[in-house]
C-alpha cells in the first residue's frame, strides 16, 4: 500500500505512555482467547482476562493522552485517518452534506470511553457517544500471528470499517438500529448487526475506491490481504476455529463469504447506494 508521504491526521490521540492494565501483562494469545469469547458468547472480556492471567489484572489506569508518536504504525494509522477524511468529506460535499471526521484514540491495554471501558480484548471499535475510534496497535500483531494477515492495506480496511460506523452514526444508521433493536428478539437483533457490519465493510471499499483513484494508494495485493482479513475474522470462520461448529443465529458480523462480498461491492463501485444491505432479502 502506497502510503508514505502523504497527508497526516491531527485527528489522533495518543493513550499509549504510561497507562493501560495493572497487575500482571498479558500475552495476545490471552487477549485472543477474550476477544473470541466477547464476540461469541457476551462474555466480558477483561473476566476472561482475569481469569488467565491469575486474578492479577485488577486495575485500569488511564495513560496521559498527547499528541502521537512519531513510530511508523502511529504514521501509518495517522496517514490512513486523513485519508479517510478527505474521501468521507468529499462524498459528503457531493450530497450537499458536512463530514464531521471522529478521533481516533490508540491505547493499550484498556481505556476509558463514553461506552464504557475500552478494552483491546475486543477489538478495534467505534464510540458513537464520544464520537471515536479506539485501537491498540497490537491487534494487527493479532492478525499477523493469529490470522496469518500481514499487509498493510488489510490494516486500512479495518480502520476504515470503523470509519463506515462514524458514517452510520452522522446518517442516522445507528441510532434507526438501536430503536429498531428493542423491538426484536436476539436472533432478529443479529441479524440486523450483521447489515449494520457488512455495510460498514461496504463503505471500507467505498473509500479504498476513491482513495485509489485520487492518491493511488492500492498495489499488486493489497485487496488479495484485505480480503483474506475479511474472510478471517468472517462469524463462520471464527466460530469453526473456537467452537468447530458454525451457528447462523448468532452471527453478528457476518460470514466470510458476506464480509469479502460486501468489501469487494464497495471497492468495484464506490457508489454509496451500492452499500444498502438493509433493503436486500440476503445480505
Amino acid at each position: 500500500m502506497k502510503w508514505e508521504g502523504n497527508r497526516e491526521s491531527d485527528n489522533v490521540e495518543d493513550r499509549r505512555r504510561g497507562g493501560g492494565l495493572g497487575g500482571r501483562s498479558i500475552g495476545l494469545g490471552t487477549i485472543a482467547v477474550a476477544l473470541v469469547a466477547s464476540y461469541l458468547f457476551g462474555i466480558n472480556p477483561m473476566t476472561v482476562i482475569d481469569m488467565m492471567s491469575g486474578g492479577e489484572v485488577t486495575s485500569v489506569q488511564q495513560a496521559p493522552s498527547g499528541p502521537p508518536a512519531s513510530d511508523t504504525e502511529s504514521r501509518f494509522v495517522r496517514t490512513v485517518l486523513a485519508d479517510t477524511e478527505d474521501t468521507w468529506s468529499a462524498l459528503f460535499q457531493a450530497s450537499n452534506a458536512s463530514y464531521v471526521p471522529p478521533t481516533l484514540v490508540l491505547f493499550a491495554g484498556s481505556t476509558p470511553t463514553a461506552c464504557g471501558t475500552g478494552q483491546s480484548a475486543t477489538g478495534p471499535f467505534y464510540c458513537p457517544t464520544d464520537q471515536k475510534v479506539y485501537l491498540d496497535l497490537g491487534f494487527f500483531q493479532l492478525m499477523r500471528e493469529r490470522f496469518q494477515v500481514d499487509s498493510e492495506f488489510a490494516q486500512a480496511y479495518v480502520i476504515a470499517h470503523e470509519i463506515g460506523h462514524h458514517v452510520q452514526h452522522l446518517t442516522g444508521v445507528d441510532e434507526q438500529a438501536q430503536q429498531a433493536r428493542s423491538r426484536m428478539s436476539q436472533a432478529q437483533a443479529n441479524a440486523l448487526s450483521v447489515r449494520i457490519e457488512l455495510q460498514a465493510d461496504c463503505y471500507a471499499g467505498v473509500w479504498a475506491h476513491h482513495a485509489h483513484q485520487a492518491r493511488g494508494i492500492i498495489e499488486r495485493g493489497d485487496v488479495e490481504g484485505a480480503l483474506h482479513a475479511a474472510t478471517a475474522i468472517g462469524d463462520d470462520a471464527l466460530q469453526r476455529q473456537t467452537q468447530g461448529h458454525v451457528v447462523p443465529d448468532s452471527f453478528t458480523h457476518g460470514s466470510s463469504a458476506q464480509r469479502t462480498r460486501w468489501f469487494s461491492r464497495g471497492l468495484e463501485s464506490g457508489r454509496l447506494t451500492d452499500c444498502d444491505t438493509f433493503s436486500v432479502r440476503q445480505p
